[in-house]
């Protein structure tokens, strides 16, 4: 994934799924560089470490996420489940079961 438009949401819904599991520091990195939009530089200072640490740490939550992506998948779910009640909802916009089956799938979400 080279866009780093693309690559900062797919962090954020993996985040927003798997963040409970990483550990406070972790988070803390995390939401300090995706979610506060702070530079590399301005968590070292923040936090009072190296560039290359924060780097490194925000490098080893990607890795983190995307393990358990991997092994749990629940974000491919997630977006599967999205697609099948877009699907049923144009199937026939005007049938209210398929719209209440539609809205059921949303809720799992």
């Amino acid at each position: 994934m080279n866009d780093p438009l693309e690559r900062t949401i797919r962090m954020n819904a993996l985040y927003d799924l798997y963040g409970p599991l990483l550990t406070d520091k972790q988070r803390e990195y995390f939401e300090y560089y995706y979610s506060e939009d702070y530079s590399l530089s301005e968590i070292a200072d923040l936090l009072g470490v190296s560039r290359n640490a924060v780097h490194d740490q925000l490098r080893i939550v990607s890795s983190h996420l995307e393990e358990f992506e991997e092994k749990l998948g629940l974000l491919k779910h997630k977006v599967l489940l999205a697609s099948l009640a877009e699907r049923i909802r144009r199937h026939d916009p005007a049938d209210p079961e398929l719209a209440s089956i539609a809205d059921q799938i949303d809720k799992t979400e």
